[in-house]
């Protein structure tokens, strides 16, 4: 079944269910009505004022995943790395449907962001969309007496894999390590555990991940990144990566997993057996 986690700069992270929609734009709880289980309604950060009040609703069925276009402007869509036959780009208008690729996926409003100077740039959403066993589904609207799962990482997306790298000084111990991992370090841990590595070879989009990171392990009342003075960004990294240890978000099983995934990626095949040929 799909899982769905949409991110942007400035907006904390949204994860999705089947049976579950999530409706944004510059001011949409003025359009969609009255709140109802299984719809969340977001309103975009830094919206320019020409952007439609709803501009666009995901939906996460069953088997897929669909994203209609609601807004008057014209936004585009491209799946980036998993989408058949490669890469593919879109222009979404009105009323247009599309459906989304297993992978990331990237919406871009085209001029929808205040920029400085009374001036407009691009918006941009990334939505990662993963099939999972139905086994490992969390049931939403489970009954009130029940246990449920509280706020955390997709395991194995780009935010999870950047947690771990942020954090790996804490889960081994070494808490007195004298600066968080920078950007660079990040990426080239990500690619060492997992050799996919998203667009983490740009700073921008490890910084997207710290923020979303820090929004889960903070709560938005608590998020360091939105409080009035938030300090220096190197001390911002290093509260985060500590109290994302700290809530688990990532474990030390976890990055003894990926260690012993990406050893075994890197061992040479068996010797084949005398008398026969070796494997092809």
């Amino acid at each position: 079944m799909p899982r769905v986690v949409v991110r942007g700069a400035g907006l904390a992270s949204v994860a999705l269910g089947p049976g579950e929609s999530l409706l944004f734009g510059r001011a949409p709880h003025g359009v969609v009505g009255p709140a109802r289980p299984g719809r969340v309604v977001v309103a975009l950060p830094d919206c320019a004022p020409h952007v439609s009040r709803l501009v666009g609703e995901l939906a996460v069925g069953v088997d897929v995943v669909s994203l209609t276009w609601l807004g008057a402007g014209e936004a585009q869509l491209s799946s980036l790395f998993d989408a058949p036959g490669g890469a593919r780009r879109v222009i979404l208008t009105r009323s247009a449907t599309a459906l989304l690729d297993v992978g990331e996926n990237q919406l871009v409003l085209l001029l929808g962001r205040r920029g400085d100077r009374d001036g407009f740039a691009d918006l941009q959403l990334t939505i990662d969309v993963e099939h999972v066993p139905v086994a490992s589904e969390v049931a939403f609207g489970s009954a009130g007496g029940d246990t449920q799962t509280g706020p955390g990482l997709v395991r194995g997306g780009r935010d999870w894999f950047v947690a771990l790298a942020l954090c790996e000084p804490w889960l081994v111990g070494a808490d007195d390590y004298p600066r968080p991992p920078s950007n660079r370090e990040i990426f080239e841990r990500v690619r060492e555990w997992h050799g996919y590595t998203w667009n983490l070879h740009r700073p921008q989009r490890v910084d997207d991940a710290i923020r979303a990171i820090s929004a889960i392990a903070f709560g938005a009342a608590d998020d360091p990144f939105l409080a009035a003075h938030a300090g220096r960004l190197q001390n911002t990294r290093f509260a985060v990566a500590r109290r994302a240890a700290e809530v688990r978000l990532v474990t030390a099983a976890d990055l003894a997993e990926v260690q012993r995934t990406a050893r075994n990626r890197k061992l040479p095949p068996p010797p084949s057996s005398p008398g026969h040929p070796p494997a092809p």
